[in-house]
């Protein structure tokens, strides 16, 4: 069954905070209605201008004729001439000012019109925009009053298609629950058939057990048996034998990886062999190093005690036979090997064994040809407690110093040691970051230097714990 998402408690809550929206929605817009403003009357437009007396004006404002006043001849115009001596500049001043006022009154006639004309405009302009104003304030209102039953109406409108969706989600939980239960049992009955299979091998098991201890009991009874009888028990060994070779073969696909990624591994030791020939690959196995040689062109074959791993080279065309590594070399000539490379078999070898191989080494490789030895590093505890210990035809660990030393001893000279297969960074332990926060001086610098001290000790364990994984000793005969 599917779980409840949404409380009765988150509903409620969610009501709540609808009705509280939807309060402060309708006071909002209650105070909005109330603040809309009745525009003010307005003054009406000025009268026109008065230009009643402008024209009498103009007509009238001369006292004198522009060529002056007749004055006469004779004892008239004596007295005319006396009399305008007294009046004439009087006369002429009030002329010039009627002029002036004249003037004065011709130029303002304009824009007294315009003014006026002006003024009636705005008084009309700004009317027209303040009834505008209060329609968008109307309108404004009833849009903001429409609201709320629109988004009720859209509300309505997705409730609908919500549960409309939530029917169909229904109806895929329920076919989803009904798949699962399909699953469940089917998984249960994969689960009893792979107990079935378990079974089944642990008989089978058993069985290859049974046959072996009766392989081993007719091999002792052959011991006394005519040379007829021996012949037969010789082949029973055999059969065991193949037996444990095979056994093994699974251990290594199962435990040291797939084979590209042996490959990977070990294509950084082909360049110390470019340009040679006659390579000895000691412990060959499925061949991963005889492969990336031959794709170089490096003449190389493998020996290797593994039956079933020398025929898995031979069926991809690599040369390899079946043998002990002594015996093998026992057999070559002097200075008749051109490189000899062995990857994870030393740690097989019983120290006495190790020596005599190292020394026998030095005599079948040619000078200036290389020797490379790749082994587990028991330095790195990950690599000795999860890869050495794992395998139980480990006889023993070889530290860097012990392998080194040991091809020294041998008279290989030019001695080295390379690591290899280094333990991921993001898997070890990681250091501690100091935090930014407002801590005291006093405080921060004590917090600061543990987290020095706990970084320091996690590098410790770092280089004890997490390192390189493999390494391989190199020397040159």
């Amino acid at each position: 069954m599917s779980k409840e998402t949404i409380s009765s408690d988150d509903v409620a809550r969610l009501t709540r905070e609808r009705e509280t929206a939807d309060r402060e929605y309708n006071r909002t817009l209650s105070d909005l209605d109330a603040s809309i403003q009745t525009p003010p009357e307005l003054p009406p437009p000025p009268p026109p201008f008065d230009d009643f007396q402008v024209s009498p004006i103009n007509e009238r404002w001369q006292l004198v004729a522009p060529e002056g006043p007749d004055l006469g001849t004779g004892w008239r115009g004596r007295l005319n001439r006396l009399v305008w001596r007294l009046v004439g500049p009087l006369l002429e001043r009030q002329q010039s000012f009627n002029a002036a006022l004249v003037d004065h009154v011709n130029r303002n006639v304009a824009p007294a019109r315009e003014g006026q004309k002006a003024t009636a405009s705005l008084i009309a302009l700004v009317g027209g925009h303040l009834e505008a104003l209060e329609t968008f304030e109307s309108r404004l209102i009833q849009y903001l009053q429409q609201i709320t039953p629109y988004v009720d109406t859209k509300d309505r409108f997705m409730d609908g298609h919500t549960r409309a969706v939530a029917g169909v989600l229904d109806g895929v939980a329920d076919e989803l629950r009904k798949r699962w239960e399909s699953t469940v049992v089917r998984e249960q009955r994969f689960v009893q058939h792979v107990e079935e299979l378990r079974t089944t091998v642990g008989h089978v098991q058993h069985g290859l057990l049974a046959v072996r201890r009766e392989l081993e009991r007719l091999a002792s009874r052959a011991g006394d048996a005519p040379p007829r009888d021996r012949a037969g028990a010789a082949s029973t060994a055999r059969v065991d034998e193949a037996v444990d070779a095979y056994t093994y073969v699974g251990f290594e696909n199962l435990f040291r990886g797939a084979q590209e990624e042996i490959r990977g591994r070990l294509v950084d030791y082909v360049p110390l062999f470019e340009g040679a020939s006659d390579v000895l690959d000691v412990g060959c196995g499925r061949g991963e190093f005889l492969d990336l040689l031959q794709e170089q062109g490096i003449g190389a074959r493998g020996v290797d005690i593994n039956r079933e791993m020398v025929e898995e080279c031979r069926s991809r065309g690599l040369e390899a036979e079946v043998g002990d590594v002594l015996t093998h070399l026992d057999g070559l000539e002097d200075e008749s090997l051109g490189g000899l490379f062995a990857a994870q078999v030393v740690e097989h070898l019983q120290p006495d064994y190790l020596v005599r191989f190292l020394n026998l080494a030095g005599r079948k490789l040619r000078p200036n040809t290389k020797i490379v030895l790749e082994t587990i590093n028991p330095g790195c505890w990950f690599a000795f407690f999860d890869g050495y210990i794992r395998d139980i035809t480990h006889v023993r660990p070889l530290h860097p110093d012990t392998l080194k030393y040991l091809l020294a001893a041998a008279g290989f000279q030019r001695t080295s040691v390379r690591y290899s297969a280094p333990y991921p960074e993001h898997a070890k332990l990681q250091h501690v970051a100091a935090p930014a926060d407002g801590n005291s001086a006093a405080a921060a610098g004590r917090l600061s230097a543990a987290i020095d001290v706990l970084n320091q000790n996690a590098d410790k364990l770092n280089n004890l714990l997490f390192t390189h994984m493999d390494y391989a000793a190199i020397g040159e005969r």
